[in-house]
């Protein structure tokens, strides 16, 4: 995760620089439930509105939420599917806030009404996260189904009605960046307090679709667009958490614009850079699927670790026998092709591994959605050859694809 306004906010008020500190235990982000009432275009899980058989009884997250809590994960990002169709997420919930964890709700939104928002309020989550990947029309597209988008923003407007920290999360493709514009407008319209830009990853459907990925023309103008944007309302003293995710090169565009627009500010925003050191899946994020199954984040749902029924969580995290998890761990990470001879690879780490395994088979190939040229990330093709394509005997063939 890339958090613009961090970065933009140093530019006024620059802040010291300090030892990168490593986090207690990773951010946990944990898909509940597999079932949703929509089957999104480009949706990791693969969810449906249908049961899956073998997901964690109440009594079994109730256990390995006390597993997390000895690992010192800080962070429990509830998740689907839709959390809310599962009849104990609130009692869930209830006991994430009670043991000191940080607790988000990450919801597709349709599903937040007068029925369940006191119920909402009163569990306290952290921030609720809703998804609008687009304005009306594109949003329903996107999410195959029609009045999805006026749920959503109803949902997102009962929890600012409340007082609940709500963000908006849109993920682009070419076939909805013409909405960005306006879908930024309508987060400062409405008040939303985050902005999460998520770049399409190639897992579940997002991998399916994988051609309707942005150009990457159309994401570098999308880039300039948030940080102008996320600069502008600073400036005029308006608190908004701009964050990106699933392309770490964005940090290093983000200090190719600072270059451009406050070269007097870029040495300190580089320092600043590589201390965030970019993608961190396997390190700072975990996923816990339905199943129990542990991954080194959503996307990864292909690669399973262990399974907390059967090992403690921080056991499964800590055993580098895996190869997938022992070449996550380093910073910066060992690769090749462009991510390895490029001079900012301890900025980014690499960007995503999902998608060079998905293009190549290679996991510690390039990322092939990095949008920077060759120039400004400082190699030569003649460097890094072609990519090799091998096997991965760890990928697990997900057979579930509704």
């Amino acid at each position: 995760m890339f958090r613009i306004s961090q970065f933009v906010r140093e530019l006024d008020q620059p802040t010291p620089v300090v030892a990168r500190r490593k986090p207690p235990g990773p951010v946990v982000i944990w898909n509940l439930i597999r079932r949703c009432n929509l089957t999104c275009k480009h949706c990791y899980s693969i969810s449906a509105d249908t049961d899956f058989a073998g997901e964690l009884s109440t009594a079994e997250v109730f256990r390995v939420m006390d597993d997390l809590k000895a690992a010192r994960v800080p962070v429990l990002i509830l998740s689907g599917g839709e959390p809310l169709l599962r009849p104990d997420i609130f009692e869930i919930g209830g006991r994430a806030k009670a043991l000191g964890f940080y607790v988000g709700l990450s919801s597709n939104g349709t599903l937040i009404d007068a029925s369940n928002i006191d119920a909402i309020d009163d569990i306290g989550f952290d921030y609720v996260g809703v998804s609008l990947d687009g304005i009306a029309d594109t949003h329903d597209r996107f999410r195959r189904k029609a009045g999805a988008f006026d749920a959503s923003l109803a949902g997102i407007r009962l929890c600012r009605q409340r007082g609940i920290k709500v963000g908006v999360r849109y993920t682009m493709t070419e076939d909805n960046a013409h909405d960005l514009r306006a879908l930024l407008r309508l987060v400062e319209e409405e008040q939303i307090d985050k902005f999460y830009f998520s770049h399409l990853n190639y897992a579940g459907r997002g991998n399916k679709h994988r051609g309707d990925d942005a150009r990457h023309r159309t994401t570098r103008e999308a880039m300039e667009l948030l940080f102008e944007t996320c600069l502008a309302l600073h400036r005029q003293g308006i608190v908004k958490d701009f964050v990106t995710g699933n392309n770490d090169a964005d940090g290093v565009f983000l200090l190719d614009w600072v270059r451009r627009r406050f070269p007097d500010k870029a040495a300190h925003i580089e320092t600043k850079l590589r201390q965030w050191g970019g993608n961190a899946s396997g390190v700072n994020v975990a996923n816990i699927d339905n199943l129990g199954i542990v991954h080194p984040d959503t996307m990864w749902w292909h690669v399973p670790l262990g399974n907390v029924r059967e090992r403690a969580f921080d056991e499964i995290w800590n055993d580098l026998s895996h190869p997938l998890l022992a070449g996550l761990k380093p910073h910066p990470r060992k690769l090749g092709g462009r991510c390895g001879a490029c001079r900012y690879l301890d900025i980014c780490n690499g960007n995503s591994r999902v998608r060079a395994e998905q293009i190549t088979g290679n996991p510690w190939a390039e990322d092939p959605a990095c949008y920077l040229s060759d120039e400004e990330i400082g190699v030569n093709a003649s460097e890094y050859g072609s990519i090799r394509v091998v096997n991965t005997p760890w990928v697990r063939i997900d057979k579930v694809t509704p």
